[in-house]
């Protein structure tokens, strides 16, 4: 398990901060901010909530900090966390428990297509095949794009198996099986990329998609795939293809400026920073009573 994190010694950081010590949580919150970042931002692909799940997942990581038995595994204990914010988000979604303003934010949107994807494109400097394959991402559905935004860190080497196994809930065997299916649906939806880009278009494809509405989705990406298989102009674009784990190594990531516009990390670190295990306990902390989103509530 790697405990360092720009040349700092995490686990020293996260028992200064479980031990009380604010200026370790601000730390802590600091170098792991980003990873959260990338995490509940690919998984989400920009949603406005985006914000708001990845505060609340450090504000309940360094806060809860006094549950960690063990200070190696604080990258896994977060990254779990993470994955629970985001499906506690979809379960909010789909019973209709978010509030009226947080919906209302979808529509302050000034370009609802400035998805994670393009600060993905845009800040990583992204062309050719690895371009292809981030925009390829918008057509996954919920459960394959919460896949890989744990996938696509483990193969740039932000995170191991065992962590993305233990985000999941699951083996790292069925971990496995789980990569390759989504990997398979990846591929797919990179051939219906290569196919919509391509110019002159295919006069079949331009039929079929008569009905289509432009928005990227698992339904559409199964009737193009299935088209593109059939069809001897756009099979042609799954030749030549790098696999997706070659594009991806080593590459870093999106800025969390990037990400939330740079005015949620501020604002985090500074309540984090008064979040220590003992302030939870005694219901003290400065944690807010409700979660302002970055730059649209104060």
């Amino acid at each position: 398990m790697v405990n360092s994190v720009n040349g700092v010694d995490v686990t020293a950081l996260v028992v200064a901060a479980r031990d009380g010590d604010q200026a370790a949580g601000e730390r802590l919150a600091a170098l792991y901010l980003p990873l959260v970042y990338n995490v509940v931002g690919r998984a989400l692909n920009g949603h406005p909530d985006v914000d708001d799940v990845v505060q609340e997942t450090m504000l309940r990581a360094i806060s809860g900090l006094s549950s960690l038995r063990d200070p190696t595994r604080f990258r896994s204990w977060l990254v779990a966390i993470a994955m629970n914010e985001i499906r506690r988000h979809w379960r909010e979604s789909q019973s209709g428990a978010i509030s009226a303003d947080r919906l209302d934010d979808a529509f302050d949107l000034a370009d609802p297509r400035a998805d994670f994807v393009e600060l993905t494109i845009l800040r990583l400097g992204l062309t050719g095949q690895r371009r292809q394959v981030a925009e390829a991402t918008r057509w996954l559905d919920e459960d394959d794009r919460a896949l890989l935004s744990l996938w696509w860190l483990e193969t740039a080497g932000q995170l191991s198996r065992a962590e993305v196994a233990a985000a999941l809930e699951l083996s790292q065997q069925h971990t496995a099986v789980r990569v390759q299916r989504m990997k398979a649906q990846l591929e797919a939806a990179r051939v219906v990329v290569g196919a919509l880009a391509a110019d002159p278009p295919c006069v079949l494809l331009e039929d079929i998609l008569g009905g289509w509405d432009g928005v990227p989705s698992a339904l559409w990406r199964k009737r193009l795939a299935r088209h593109a298989r059939e069809c001897t102009v756009c099979s042609g674009h799954g030749s030549g293809l790098v696999p997706a784990e070659g594009l991806l190594v080593g590459l870093a990531l999106v800025p969390v400026a990037a990400a939330a516009g740079g005015a949620v990390a501020p604002e985090l670190l500074s309540t984090a920073a008064h979040l220590t295990p003992a302030s939870a306990a005694t219901g003290t902390s400065a944690r807010p009573t409700s979660r302002p989103s970055a730059g649209t509530r104060p």
